[in-house]
């Protein structure tokens, strides 16, 4: 519950939901940032509590998520299978989360984040369990491909952004979701060396038992993002989300948005998956793409703050475009340059840098044009056009390798498609939607 709020004039505007209503009025602000309204009522989720907790939920979840390309050569060696069946899974597993997310979104803005989470949490584990006993290539999909998918829908950015997005004010949220993206980014720096080191001592098969373990730590951590709405104030629009979803799919700016976001599923779910065995093919140790993987994580805790604080100042479809442009050389700078140790490292942090940057930025600028009520769902949408681009660079990576030998064409594929994304943000209109007063975006 919340303090009484003082007088306000009518454009003060407040989220509909939410554990906390966030106002434009300077004071109340400050007081919801600090927590210090939070705590005189005996609340104590105040937001710097919901920013703790979203950041190692989304540290637990990402990270597990990131460290699945380290058990593709063990797990295919022994049971026999090839590259392609493991990045099917793979594959499947970033087509369920993009496909489930706008109805995960959907639930989660209505009934609120907690439940949602927790249920994510459980599948979580479920499908690490069943994976470790997967023996044939459909047992993979069910658990690595379905279960897992529809976990992390569940666990991760769609969710927590949702949550962030009504708790901070307009002012901070871009700033904020950086600081919830790079918590992802430490996810991959800190877990990838944790499981590589379960893979080393136990073998693959424990490993996965030992993160299940892992990842069963989200459900405490969730009961943060219980979003109360008993007492809450009415809200002050009157969309359903069917309206929300029509006026997005109107907007040419949230298409050109949605497309962009699916260059970034494909070159960095490929790269999560297949990076590991392609520095294996070059002759060097499972250790050398473990750490260029973990340098990724590590230099975009830097890269996704740095988004996220630089979207606060500068027009976010302009850091879009610079990010996807600049990817697309540095691979390109990668892939024509003869490959040794040096190099990889070097582009793991260059490319760490801009690895989740698009993430704060994307889910800010859906914010900013079409308000918070329905953030969670409209981030959702845009992240299934990320999850089909996922699909397609994990499984077309396996495909490829299996009928070529050779990683080429689908490194040739990812700086085409940088290319085209760096030019399709660029006409994105970043203004809010401009509603009748009765309808006007909550933030």
């Amino acid at each position: 519950m919340l303090p009484d709020a003082p007088a306000r004039s009518s454009s003060d505007a407040k989220g509909p939901i939410g554990p906390f209503v966030v106002y434009t009025n300077a004071p109340v602000v400050a007081g919801l940032i600090s927590g210090e309204g939070a705590l005189k009522s005996g609340n104590w989720r105040t937001p710097v509590v919901v920013l703790v907790c979203s950041g190692i939920i989304v540290t637990l979840a990402m990270g597990t998520r990131s460290s699945f390309g380290l058990f593709l050569r063990p797990m295919t060696f022994d049971l026999g299978w090839n590259r392609e069946t493991f990045a099917f899974a793979m594959a499947l597993q970033n087509l369920i989360l993009g496909a489930s997310a706008p109805f995960v979104g959907i639930i989660a803005d209505r009934k609120g984040a907690g439940r949602v989470l927790m249920a994510g949490a459980a599948l979580y584990v479920l499908g690490l369990v069943l994976m470790a006993m997967s023996t044939t290539g459909w047992q993979l999909y069910l658990s690595t491909g379905v279960l897992i998918g529809l976990a992390q829908a569940c666990a991760t950015y769609g969710v927590v952004f949702g949550v962030l997005g009504r708790t901070f004010a307009p002012e901070r949220r871009s700033m904020v979701l950086g600081i919830a993206a790079a918590a992802g980014s430490f996810g991959q720096f800190a877990m990838l060396p944790y499981a590589q080191t379960l893979i080393t001592r136990y073998g693959w098969f424990n490993a996965l038992l030992v993160l299940a373990a892992t990842t069963a730590l989200i459900v405490p951590f969730s009961t943060a993002l219980v979003e109360r709405r008993k007492g809450a104030a009415a809200p002050s629009h009157v969309q359903s989300s069917g309206e929300a979803l029509r006026e997005a799919f109107a907007h040419k700016g949230f298409l050109l948005l949605t497309a962009g976001y699916f260059v970034c599923g494909f070159q960095l779910a490929f790269m999560t998956v297949h990076f590991p065995a392609y520095v294996a093919d070059q002759g060097y140790s499972a250790s050398v793409g473990m750490t260029a993987l973990a340098l990724i994580g590590l230099f975009n805790i830097v890269g996704s703050y740095g988004a996220g604080a630089l979207g606060q100042k500068y027009p976010k479809k302009y850091l879009l475009s610079t990010i996807y442009f600049t990817r697309a050389l540095a691979i390109a700078i990668f892939i024509f340059l003869p490959v040794t140790k040096a190099s990889i490292y070097v582009f793991g942090a260059t490319l760490g840098l801009l690895w989740l940057a698009t993430v704060p930025l994307t889910s800010a600028l859906i914010a900013q044009i079409f308000g918070v009520a329905y953030m969670s769902t409209l981030t959702g949408v845009a992240f299934f056009s990320h999850q089909l681009g996922s699909f397609t660079g994990v499984w077309l990576g396996g495909y490829l390798y299996d009928h070529t030998g050779s990683y080429r064409i689908i490194w040739l594929a990812s700086i085409a498609l940088g290319i085209c994304a760096g030019f399709v943000n660029l006409p994105i209109d970043e203004r809010a939607i401009k509603r009748a007063p009765a309808l006007q975006p909550a933030g």
